[in-house]
C-alpha cells in the first residue's frame, strides 16, 4: 500500500501538534490522555492486536457524560484537520510535482485529439463553443460551519506560506503564530450549526465561494485554456467566449421546501446584483491604477472625451456606475426607496467600456497591456455578468397544472386537471399564439396560486443573464412545459427561458423519451426553444427507487435514447446531471463519469449539480477550483469529439439480466421487508438527523410517511454514519453472484476491460465497499438494534462481505482499491480518528434514546445544562465528524 507524500504527513502531524497544545490547554491534561489513549486503542484495533477490540470499546462506553463532548469534538477536528491538509497537498502537487497529478492538462488532450485525427480547426470550434454550467445547490450536506470553513482556508493559506524555501527565521515564526492562533479559534470555536441555514444564508454561502475562490480561478483557467487552444490550433479564445458558466439552485429551488418563497427568490437576485457590483468596483479601481496610458483610438477619444488619460475617465465613470448599482441593490434589499437611474442592468453596460478600452489598447499596439488584469475582468464580465450567478427555479409540475387549472375555472371553461392531455395541449397552445392576458389584473387566486404566479413576476423581471433554467420536477406530459411558459408570459416574460423537465424515478427514466418526443412534435414548441432543448437527470431519487446498478443502466439508456430523439428533431440536446456527492446518489470522480457518458450525448454542453461539501472540496480554494474546471473541461472535450463506442449488443443483454436481479434483490429488501424500515430506523442515526441544523429543505418531503418520504440526502447520510453504505450496494450483490453461477464471469470482465460506463459502475462499487466496514456496522447492531431485528442486520452484512469478494474476484485483486493506493491510504490514516467516532456514535445514540424514552431531569438546577443536552451536543459532532472522515455525506 501506497504510503502518505511525506510533505502531506509532515501537515498533517504539524496541526495534529497545534491541536493537541489545545487539548491540553483546554479542557485539560485528563482529557489529552484520555484521547491519546484512545487513539492507541483504535490504531491497535486496525492492527487487529489481541483484546485491542475490547479496550476501545470499554475505554469509549466507560466515558462519563461530561467527558463525551470534549473526545468527540477532538476526533472530528482532527479529521477537518486532516481533510484540509489533503485538500492543500492536491494544490501543492499540482505546483510542484506536476508529473504526480491526476489531471491531465488541456494542452496534453488536445494534442491527443490531433494524434486521433481531429482537426485542429475542429477543435477551436469546439472549444469556443463549448458550455459547461456548475449549478451550486443548497442540498443540505455541508456539515461544517462557514465560520469555520474561512478559518480551514485561512490555514490553507499559511500551510502555503510555510512551503517556501527561503523564508527568515521571523518569517516562519509568524507564520507558524498565526498557524498556532487559527487551530485555537478552530477548537474553540461551535463546530454545529444551532439554527438551520435560511435559504437566503444558502444563497450567501454559494456567493462566498465565488467571491473567494472562482473569481480568482475562473480567469486564470480561462487564460490557460486560451494558452492551449493557440498552442494546438494556432488560435485562442475568443474575447466573449464563456466555456464555464455558472448556476444555482440557492433560492430558487422551491421543489418540498416551502422556506423558498417568491420573496426569497427577489432578495437573492437582488443580494447576486450587490455582490457582483461590490467585486467589479474592486477590479475597475484597480484597473484605473493601472490603465494610465495616453496613447488611445479615436473610439475611445470620442467616448472620453477630451482629457490626458482616456483609460481612467471611461473606467472612472464605470466606477461611478457600479456605486450607483451597489446603492441600488442594497436599498432594494432593505425595502426602502431606491433610485435606479444611471445604474448598470444589463451586461452590456458593464462589458461595454471595458471591451471599448480592450479594442483601444490592441489598436494602439499595447496588446501585453490588454491582456493583463482587463482580459481577466472582461473574462468575469462575460461569465458571472452582473448578476453574478444564474439563478435557476424548480417546481413541481403539479403546482403549475393547479395554477391553470384555478384560471381556466374562473374563465369557465371547465375543469383543467380533469382534462385529457390533447385538450390541455391544445388550450395551452391557443392561449401561447394568442395576444390577450388570460386573466383580469383584478382576479384573485387561492394563496398557493398566487404564490406560483408571484415567483413567475419576479423571474420576468429578471435579465436573461440571470437565469438558468426552469426545472419541473414530476414532468411527464408536454402540457407540464407548455404551462409553465403560459404562466410565465401572463406574469410579463419577453424572451423565452429554458424551460427543464426532470426525470428522476425508475418509471420517469424509462418514460422520459416518449415525453420528449410528444414535446417536439408540438412545432410551436420547438420554434419557442430553437431547437436547444435541456433535460435534467436526476441520480439521486432513481437509485433510493431502484438501487445503483439498476438506477445506472436505466440513467445509460434513458441518456441514449434521449440523444437519439432529440437528433431524429434536429434539436440540440443538453443533459443536466443532477448528482449527489455520493456513490449512492450518482457521484464518483467527475473525469471518469464523463467519459463513461452514452457516446454522442456530450455533445460540447454539459451541466452538472455540485453541492454541499463537494463545492467546497472542488472548488474551495483558487488553486483548487483551477485544477476542477481543468478537468472537468478535458472531459467534456474529450467526451464530444471522441466519444467511446456504442456498446456490443451481448454488454446490453447481460447489463438488461443483471438489473433484473439486482432490481427485484433490492426491492425484496427495502420494499418488501416488513423488518426493514424498523431496522433501518433502529440500526442507523436516521431518526436523529433532523437535530443537525444542515439546510434549510426538511428531511423528508411529507411530514409524514416511511422510507418512501425520505430525502434521498437523509437516506445515504444515514447508512453512511453506521458504514454498511447499503444504498450503494444493494441489489449489485445478488446480480454479481448470479453472473458467476451462470457463467458470465468473462463476459463481465470484457465489459470492465472495454466499456467505460461498466468499467466506471465497478470502479465505483469498489470505492463505496472500501468505505464500508462491517465490525462497526456490526457493533451498531448490537448496541442499539432489538435481539428480533439483528438477523437482517447480519443477513445484510454477509452480502455485503460477498459483494466484496465478487468486485475482488472480477477485478483480480486480493485487496480492493489495489489501483487506488493515495485513496487506500487516505482511508487507513483516518480510520483511528473516524472508528472511536463511530463506537462513540452508537453509545451516545443509545443513551439518547433511553433519555427520550425515559425524559425526567428531576432536581436539575435551571442554570445548568441538562446532561442530555451535552449527549445530543456530542452526537451532534459525531455525525459532523464521521462525514468529515468519510469525505462526503449525503
Amino acid at each position: 500500500m501506497a504510503e502518505l507524500h511525506p510533505e502531506l504527513r509532515e501537515n498533517v502531524r504539524l496541526l495534529g501538534e497545534l491541536l493537541g497544545e489545545n487539548i491540553r490547554q483546554y479542557p485539560g491534561e485528563e482529557i489529552y490522555q484520555l484521547i491519546e489513549e484512545i487513539r492507541a486503542a483504535a490504531k491497535a484495533d486496525r492492527r487487529q492486536e489481541s483484546g485491542s477490540g475490547q479496550r476501545l470499546v470499554s475505554l469509549l462506553s466507560n466515558l462519563r457524560d461530561d467527558q463525551m463532548l470534549p473526545v468527540t469534538r477532538a476526533f472530528n477536528q482532527f479529521l477537518n484537520l486532516a481533510n484540509l491538509a489533503e485538500q492543500y497537498h492536491g494544490v501543492r502537487r499540482k505546483r510542484d510535482h506536476e508529473s504526480d497529478l491526476m489531471v491531465e492538462s488541456l494542452a496534453d488532450v488536445f494534442e491527443r485529439l490531433k494524434s486521433a485525427g481531429v482537426a485542429p480547426q475542429e477543435i477551436h470550434r469546439k472549444v469556443s463553443d463549448l458550455r459547461i454550467e456548475f449549478v451550486l445547490t443548497a442540498h443540505p450536506t455541508e456539515v461544517a460551519r462557514r465560520t469555520l470553513i474561512m478559518k480551514y482556508d485561512e490555514i490553507s493559506g499559511c500551510l502555503a506560506g510555510l512551503d517556501h524555501d527561503d523564508l527568515l527565521p521571523p518569517e516562519r515564526d509568524e507564520i507558524m503564530d498565526r498557524l498556532r492562533q487559527l487551530v485555537a479559534e478552530a477548537w474553540h470555536t461551535d463546530e454545529i450549526r444551532h439554527e438551520r441555514p435560511t435559504a437566503v444564508d444558502e444563497a450567501k454561502w454559494g456567493f462566498a465561494v465565488i467571491e473567494n475562490s472562482l473569481w480568482q480561478a475562473l480567469p486564470r483557467f480561462l487564460r490557460g485554456l486560451d494558452h492551449a487552444l493557440t498552442g494546438a490550433t494556432g488560435d485562442g479564445l475568443p474575447l466573449a467566449a464563456t466555456p464555464i458558466r455558472i448556476a444555482s439552485w440557492m433560492g430558487g429551488d422551491r421543489d418540498g421546501n416551502p422556506n423558498v418563497t417568491h420573496k426569497v427568490t427577489r432578495s437573492v437576485f437582488l443580494l447576486g446584483r450587490w455582490m457582483a457590483a461590490d467585486l467589479y468596483l474592486r477590479d475597475v479601481q484597480a484597473l484605473r491604477s493601472e490603465l494610465s496610458m495616453w496613447q488611445a483610438s479615436d473610439e475611445l477619444r470620442a467616448e472620453a472625451g477630451e482629457c490626458r488619460e482616456p483609460y481612467r475617465e471611461i473606467l472612472g465613470r464605470l466606477r461611478e456606475a457600479l456605486i450607483r448599482t451597489r446603492d441600488w441593490a442594497e436599498a432594494m434589499i432593505n425595502d426602502e426607496p431606491a433610485d435606479n437611474k444611471g445604474i448598470l442592468f444589463e451586461n452590456e453596460d458593464l462589458t461595454g467600456p471595458l471591451e471599448l478600452c480592450y479594442r483601444s489598447l490592441i489598436d494602439c499596439g499595447l496588446e501585453t497591456i490588454a491582456n493583463g488584469p482587463l482580459l481577466d475582468t472582461i473574462r468575469r464580465a462575460h461569465t458571472f455578468g452582473l448578476p453574478l450567478i444564474r439563478l435557476d427555479i424548480r417546481q413541481e409540475a403539479s403546482r403549475h397544472a393547479e395554477a391553470v387549472a384555478e384560471m381556466v375555472d374562473y374563465l369557465g371553461e371547465g375543469n383543467y386537471l380533469e382534462w385529457p392531455e390533447a385538450r390541455r395541449q391544445d388550450f395551452l397552445l391557443r392561449e401561447l399564439q394568442g395576444r390577450r392576458p388570460l386573466v383580469p389584473r383584478d382576479w384573485q387566486p387561492s394563496e398557493p396560486v398566487r404564490e406560483v404566479l408571484a415567483t413567475c413576476e419576479v423571474v420576468a423581471g429578471q435579465t436573461p443573464e440571470a437565469l438558468g433554467s426552469y426545472v419541473i420536477s414530476m414532468a411527464s406530459k408536454p402540457s407540464d412545459v407548455l404551462s409553465v411558459i403560459l404562466l410565465l408570459r401572463e406574469a410579463g416574460m419577453k424572451y423565452p427561458l429554458r424551460i427543464v423537465p426532470l426525470f428522476e424515478t425508475l418509471d420517469d427514466l424509462r418514460g422520459a423519451p416518449a415525453s420528449m418526443e410528444a414535446l417536439y412534435k408540438v412545432d410551436w414548441y420547438r420554434q419557442y426553444c430553437g431547437d436547444q432543448q435541456e433535460v435534467m437527470i436526476g441520480y439521486s431519487d432513481s437509485s433510493k427507487d431502484a438501487g445503483q446498478m439498476m438506477a445506472a443502466w436505466a440513467q445509460y439508456q434513458a441518456q441514449e435514447q434521449l440523444t437519439e430523439v432529440a437528433s431524429r428533431f434536429g434539436v440540440h440536446l443538453t443533459l443536466f446531471h443532477g448528482r449527489g456527492g455520493t456513490v449512492g446518489r450518482g457521484g464518483g470522480p467527475a473525469n471518469r463519469a464523463i467519459l463513461s457518458q452514452p457516446p454522442g450525448s456530450v455533445n460540447g454542453s454539459f451541466r452538472i449539480t455540485e453541492q454541499g461539501e463537494m463545492i467546497r472540496f472542488k472548488f474551495g480554494l483558487p488553486r483548487l477550483a483551477e485544477q476542477s474546471l481543468t478537468l472537468y473541461t478535458t472531459a467534456v472535450v474529450e467526451a464530444t469529439l471522441a466519444p467511446p463506442p456504442a456498446p456490443d449488443p451481448e454488454w446490453r443483454a447481460v447489463m438488461d439480466w443483471l438489473t433484473e436481479r439486482s432490481l427485484k434483490a433490492y426491492r425484496d429488501v427495502v420494499r418488501e421487508s416488513p423488518d426493514f424500515v424498523p431496522y433501518f430506523r433502529q440500526a442507523t442515526p436516521e431518526q436523529a438527523l433532523g437535530k443537525l441544523a444542515l439546510g434549510s429543505r426538511p428531511a423528508k418531503r411529507k411530514a409524514s410517511g416511511g422510507v418512501e418520504s425520505l430525502r434521498a440526502i437523509p437516506w445515504i447520510f444515514a447508512w453512511t454514519q453506521m458504514r454498511l453504505m447499503l444504498p450503494s450496494w444493494l441489489g449489485s450483490d445478488v446480480a454479481l453472484a448470479d453472473a458467476e453461477k451462470a457463467g458470465k464471469m468473462p463476459v463481465l470482465q470484457d465489459m470492465r476491460q472495454n466499456w467505460p460506463f461498466f468499467r466506471t459502475y465497478i470502479d465505483m462499487l469498489e470505492m463505496v465497499l472500501a468505505k464500508a466496514d462491517l465490525r462497526i456496522a456490526s457493533y451498531y447492531d448490537q448496541t442499539l438494534v432489538e435481539p428480533g431485528l439483528q438477523h437482517l442486520g447480519a443477513s445484510l452484512r454477509e452480502r455485503l462481505s460477498e459483494c466484496i469478494e465478487q468486485v475482488k474476484a472480477l477485478k483480480n485483486q486480493q485487496v480492493l482499491l489495489e489501483d487506488e493506493p493515495v485513496f487506500a491510504q487516505s482511508m487507513k490514516v483516518r480510520s483511528p480518528y473516524t472508528d472511536p467516532l463511530h463506537y462513540l456514535q452508537a453509545e451516545l445514540l443509545r443513551r439518547d434514546r433511553e433519555a427520550e424514552a425515559n425524559i425526567s431531569v428531576e432536581g436539575a438546577d435551571a442554570e445548568v445544562v441538562p446532561v442530555p443536552e451535552l449527549l445530543e451536543q456530542a452526537l451532534k459532532v459525531t455525525m459532523a465528524g464521521i462525514a468529515a472522515g468519510m469525505r462526503n455525506t449525503g
